[in-house]
This record gives structure tokens, C-alpha cells and sequence, in this order.
């Protein structure tokens, strides 16, 4: 598998996920990224890590082309996978200049509503091309009618029910640990908003949302939980001054590993991406834990609510029917039934089967 870094995110963690799999079945597993602090997990779950900064979008990247090929040979990879869309170049020409005979089946995994032009359309490009929803194999139809659909196979994102278990409650020194850490939030209402600091994820709508509540409610506070990424501090740091200077009853945790325990300390999870979401996968985890979810009903969030929660929708962009529902949530709070659709189990399953089915073909020109 190859993926630009393996940092924090839902693509880098389905990674792990797959590689995993891999592992437990027999096989041998390696991915090659920039690094990161997903590293360590992956490698003590059985996997090699090559670190390679396979990428960056710069014309050094190219040089990664031949090293590759030279990789896959030696190694006599029989699947390569892109997850992203520089990897899935630098993966796609490296594969195409191997013969035919002896190079690996090419496999895409298509985990976003990228901008469409010709740099995206190598998501396309797979042998067999993995939608992670219904909403990105529609995107897929719509924004590349060149496309043969018979190569699309949507293989949804899935949850660990074991790693996020119904009623699952945090054990008295994290909650110790974490009032200590956040007194703020101790006897509040803690709506949080999970992902990474992007002007996407919809924060401006959380904080006027905050706000809004906040103004008759003193009980309310917002929890912002996730990491900006290099490119992102500026945001960051623009979102904590506007949190200063009015007053805002938020706060930002920063990266977070303990996911499980902030969903079940939480009395309603959000979702307000202002473009369409691939999947949902913080959506599902928090629903799998019998936390209620509300999030804006497009791409795959509206997908996995309507599955799971679908009173959770609603109206993308409509954020008087979000005051409105999370004021209905807070004097008639409603759960989510579990277990939840989309299941890792399933996931994983359907994953390796579609490598061993490619693996056993005949290649193709």
C-alpha cells in the first residue's frame, strides 16, 4: 500500500486496518509513506514500513518512479495499492513500465470528491478502482464517464465494534486525567467536532453554533478534537484568537489518541463539513458507541446516518435546523440503535478477497 504519510486520518487508518488483515492471514505486508506517528503500530502488527517520501508534490517525487519498479520486482509484490492521488502517479508509472507478465495487479482506492481534472482522474486509473461509499462511486460516474463502472467496486469503511463498543463507559482515571486536564468541561453538555483543522470541516459553523447555544444556556461547551496539518497552523491559530476574543466556551484538544473515551464523554457528536465527506468514519465511530450524531446529509455522512441514526440528518449548510435539532437532542435525548451497519469485519473481508481474486487472474494489458 502506498500513502503520502501515516500521520493521523481515516485513509491512513484503513491502511493500518488492511495491512493488519494481511498480517493475520499470512501474508506479507508493506506500505511505503513519508513516516509518521502511525508507524510504530504499524510495524509492531507485523507489517514493513519503507519510508519514502512518496508524497509530496514536487518533481523529486519522479525519482521514486524507478525505485519502485525496481522494488516490486525484487520483491515480487503481487498487489500494489494507491490511496492517494501523488502515490497513486508516482505507483501507476512505475507499474505501467514493468511487463506485463510480472508486474503486480493495480489497485485505487477512491476516499474523497477530489477536484476533477486530469491529476485526479489517476484514482481512476486501478485495475480495479475501491469507491469507500455509494456517494463516491456516484461521484466517479458522474465526474468521469470514461470510466468502465464494471472496474468499481464499492467496499464501504468500516467500525471495530470491539474498539468502539455500545455503552462503553472511560474508567475513572481517564475522567480523572481529563477534568484535570479540561476543567471546563466538567457538568457541561460537550458537543464535540471531531477531524482535522480544515477550513472543510465546518468549524466557523460550530463556533456560531456554540455561540448561539451558549447565549441561553450556560451549560453548554464545544469541543474542537483533531490536529492541523503543516499547511493548516495559520487556521489553527486564526480559530483560537476568534475562540479568545469572543469569549467562546471551546476548546481545541489537539490530536488526540484516546478517540473512544472523548466519544463517550460526549453527549452529541457533529459533523458540519461543508463539502461532501467520502464516508464518515468519526460519524460511525461515535454512532457505534451509542453516542448521537448530527451532521450535514451529504456524500457518505448522509449515507451512514441514514443507515444508522437518521434523525441525525440534516440539510447541508442549514444551520437554523442544527440549533433547532441539537436544542430538541438536549431536552429529548435520543441514542443511536446499535450494532451499527458497516462493520471492519466486513471491510477487511471484502478487501482481501478482491486482492485474492486479482491476484488469481490472468494480468491484463
Amino acid at each position: 500500500q502506498v500513502v503520502p504519510e501515516l500521520d493521523s486520518g481515516g485513509v491512513e487508518r484503513g491502511t493500518l486496518e488492511v495491512a493488519g488483515a494481511l498480517v493475520d492471514a499470512g501474508h506479507r505486508s508493506l506500505v511505503i509513506s513519508g513516516g509518521g506517528r502511525m508507524v510504530a503500530d504499524l510495524e509492531a502488527a507485523g507489517s514493513e514500513h519503507l519510508n519514502w517520501a512518496i508524497g509530496r508534490k514536487s518533481p523529486l517525487t519522479w525519482r521514486f518512479v524507478p525505485r519502485l519498479r525496481r522494488l516490486l520486482a525484487q520483491r515480487q509484490v503481487d498487489i500494489l495499492h494507491a490511496r492517494s492521488r501523488v502515490p497513486a502517479w508516482v505507483a501507476y508509472l512505475a507499474w505501467r513500465g514493468m511487463p506485463t507478465a510480472r508486474r503486480p495487479r493495480f489497485v485505487t482506492t477512491a476516499h474523497g470528491v477530489y477536484s476533477v481534472n486530469r491529476f485526479s482522474e489517476i484514482m481512476t486509473r486501478g485495475e480495479c478502482v475501491i469507491a469507500v461509499s455509494e456517494s463516491i462511486r456516484e461521484y466517479l460516474h458522474a465526474s468521469y464517464p470514461r470510466v468502465d463502472m464494471g472496474r468499481v467496486r464499492v467496499i464501504h469503511r468500516g467500525v471495530d465494534a470491539r474498539a468502539f463498543p455500545p455503552g462503553y463507559r472511560p474508567s475513572a482515571h481517564w475522567i480523572t486525567d481529563w477534568h484535570r486536564r479540561f476543567p471546563q468541561l466538567e457538568n457541561k453538555f460537550v458537543l464535540t467536532l471531531p477531524g482535522r483543522l480544515t477550513r472543510l470541516k465546518g468549524h466557523q459553523a460550530f463556533l456560531r453554533l456554540i455561540a448561539r447555544l451558549a447565549a441561553d444556556d450556560e451549560a453548554i461547551h464545544g469541543l474542537v478534537v483533531g490536529a492541523a496539518d503543516r499547511s493548516g497552523q495559520a487556521y489553527a491559530e486564526d480559530l483560537q484568537r476568534e475562540i479568545a476574543s469572543r469569549a467562546l466556551p471551546v476548546t481545541l484538544t489537539g490530536h488526540r489518541d484516546d478517540m473512544r473515551d472523548i466519544y463517550a464523554s460526549s453527549d452529541l457528536v457533529l459533523s458540519l463539513s461543508t463539502h461532501p465527506e467520502s464516508f464518515g468514519r468519526t460519524v460511525l465511530e461515535a454512532l457505534s458507541m451509542g453516542v448521537p450524531v448530527l451532521g450535514y446529509d451529504h456524500g457518505g455522512v448522509g449515507e451512514v446516518l441514514a443507515g444508522a441514526f437518521p434523525q441525525g440528518r440534516v440539510p447541508p449548510g442549514d444551520e437554523e435546523t442544527l440549533y433547532k435539532r441539537v436544542r430538541e437532542l438536549r431536552e429529548h435525548p435520543a441514542r443511536p440503535q446499535t450494532p451499527v451497519p458497516f462493520t471492519l469485519s466486513a471491510m477487511l473481508a471484502k478487501t482481501l478477497a478482491l486482492y485474492e481474486e486479482l491476484a488469481g487472474a490472468p494480468a491484463q494489458r
